[in-house]
């Protein structure tokens, strides 16, 4: 588990402890010849909270200009890329779905963390010609945003898209 991965799951146990709501946030231990799912469950009888996350993390301090669907995403032995097997499984469980995207911007400088909904994050993968969602990009979506150590917890703002026309 990655350290942003492991951050978003305690940030969400902890949100649900303060507001002391049903809920729980969790990342399936994943094994060396079975693809997991998503990198963070939420469950919880509150909608705006049952959800899947999918994280990945860029270097724009090591020239990182964009998140590529080829690079960034994986495809299975039958040629099934990620973004389609993850799609089937938010379909199937109910859950609303998010891109978490890590930009680590190098030593001493913060990192900043962008949620993109997983329908923007489809259509764009979908679209003919587009095989990538820029760092630019990214920037326009919904930052989550931090308080201390911990990640705080927005998910209706996160449904917002703050896209530039």
């Amino acid at each position: 588990m990655t350290e942003f991965e492991r951050e978003l799951v305690k940030s969400f146990n902890a949100f649900f402890e303060e507001k002391n709501m049903k809920g729980v946030a969790y990342r399936l231990k994943q094994h060396r010849f079975t693809s997991q799912f998503l990198d963070v469950l939420v469950d919880s009888l509150d909608p705006d909270h049952y959800m899947g996350i999918e994280c990945k993390s860029i270097s724009v301090h090591k020239g990182a200009k964009a998140l590529y669907f080829t690079q960034h995403f994986t495809t299975d032995k039958k040629g099934v890329h990620q973004i389609d097997r993850i799609s089937d499984f938010l379909l199937r469980s109910g859950r609303s779905g998010f891109l978490a995207v890590e930009l680590r911007m190098g030593v001493g400088r913060t990192r900043e963390a962008y949620m993109i909904p997983w329908t923007e994050l489809c259509r764009r993968y979908h679209e003919e010609g587009n095989p990538k969602v820029t760092v630019q990009e990214i920037q326009q979506f919904p930052k989550i945003e931090r308080e201390s150590n911990k990640y705080l917890i927005d998910p209706k703002g996160w449904k917002k898209l703050r896209l530039i026309e």
